[in-house]
């Protein structure tokens, strides 16, 4: 008799437990659906504000657009799409340089590009889905990140950069693969004034496995296991005259990229940009200014740079010297 009771108590608690997991599935599809919703009505009143901006025209933006813009950001993330709000805050950078209506027209540009490709999510490619998801907001959690297929690989560590945002430190760690030729960027956080996560410095290279996030153009990875240093050199590099073709194929993929790692061979510093033995030339960043260290390295001979690209210029990183000793910039 006790038996019968003892077996029944399991059998009650089993499917307790089964209808306790089945309601919290339901609670988060309800969840998961909500937030689809929210973030759809979202950018739909996104593209009707872009649409009124450009038809009433942009000249006042110096003057109107800061507080509109605040505004429009508290919505976003109201509508949980953080990662447009995020795009919406940092508009008034562009105020600054002398091209501003044109930098700004491009950043509307793209944030109806993003705000259409979500509406017409279904019909993406799955890749790209993936990118506009990521653009809008929408998290990947970091073990579904760390359970895909890892790129084992000798990274070089070609630079590093530390930016402060919202009471963070944000840092950027880019690498490069000698045997793969992929490249990747890792990024980590810390509140101000905390210790930010450990990693080799800028010119040493690292035996270890990638996992990347999903995209149409995968940058952003995380180090599922990290190995030995070794001692590899300065890394190979891409020709200045093969980086506009290059760039153009990351954004074809991903239009909303806005940084990109390059590692630059036979590259020749000037002071307003990086140039080769046959013409070709990038420019930098405006806010490199004239790149004294660079040149000083490089003393008017070819060096091998890392720098970061963005859409209004280069900024270095590293420099390698003729012996291979390591520069930071």
């Amino acid at each position: 008799m006790a038996a019968t009771r003892d077996t029944g108590d399991a059998e009650a608690g089993r499917a307790r437990a089964g209808a306790e997991a089945g309601g919290r599935a339901a609670a988060r599809r309800t969840q998961a659906e909500q937030r689809e919703s929210r973030v759809a009505a979202g950018l739909s009143e996104l593209e009707r504000w872009l649409a009124d901006q450009i038809g009433h025209g942009l000249a006042q933006a110096r003057q109107t657009g800061p507080a509109d813009w605040d505004d429009l950001a508290r919505r976003l993330v109201d509508a949980q799409a953080p990662g447009a709000a995020g795009t919406v805050t940092r508009l008034p950078r562009v105020l600054g340089a002398e091209d501003w209506p044109g930098l700004l027209l491009g950043e509307y540009a793209l944030l109806h590009l993003l705000a259409v490709a979500h509406r017409r999510a279904a019909a993406l490619p799955e890749p790209l889905r993936q990118t506009v998801r990521a653009r809008v907001g929408f998290p990947v959690t970091r073990e579904s990140v760390l359970a895909t297929p890892a790129v084992r690989d000798h990274w070089d560590v070609v630079g590093s950069r530390d930016e402060e945002q919202d009471r963070l430190v944000a840092r950027r760690v880019w690498l490069a693969g000698r045997m793969t030729g992929r490249l990747a960027m890792v990024l980590s956080f810390s509140p101000v004034g905390q210790p930010l996560e450990s990693f080799p410095p800028p010119g040493t290279t690292v035996d270890a496995d990638l996992t990347f996030y999903p995209g149409a153009s995968p940058l952003r990875a995380l180090v599922a296991e990290r190995r030995n240093l070794v001692d590899a050199g300065p890394p190979p590099g891409t020709k200045v005259s093969q980086v506009p073709a290059l760039i153009a194929e990351v954004l074809a993929a991903d239009p909303w990229t806005d940084s990109w790692p390059l590692v630059l061979d036979g590259a020749v510093p000037c002071p307003d940009g990086l140039a080769d033995d046959e013409g070709n030339a990038l420019p930098l960043h405006p806010s490199a200014g004239v790149p004294w260290r660079l040149l000083a390295v490089s003393g008017g001979r070819p060096v091998t740079v890392a720098a970061e690209w963005t859409p209004r210029g280069l900024l270095p990183l590293t420099a390698w010297d003729e012996e291979g000793g390591v520069v930071r910039l």
